[in-house]
């Protein structure tokens, strides 16, 4: 199914009198990378140095 938007494409951009405007650093946090497995790039960093003393030998 196809949209045509033109009825929308020109309207001004909405600006909430209730909610002050998010900064753009706090709107750049919310697409931030975040480690969903705390300690997993340790553990894995730590399996990495094992593996290489292994194969450095």
């Amino acid at each position: 199914m196809r949209r045509n938007y033109n009825d929308i494409i020109n309207l001004e951009h909405h600006v909430s009198k209730k909610h002050p405007q998010m900064s753009l650093e706090a709107r750049a946090a919310q697409f931030a990378p975040f480690a969903a497995l705390t300690g997993f790039d340790e553990q894995i960093k730590e399996a990495e140095r094992l593996a290489n003393e292994i194969y450095d030998k």
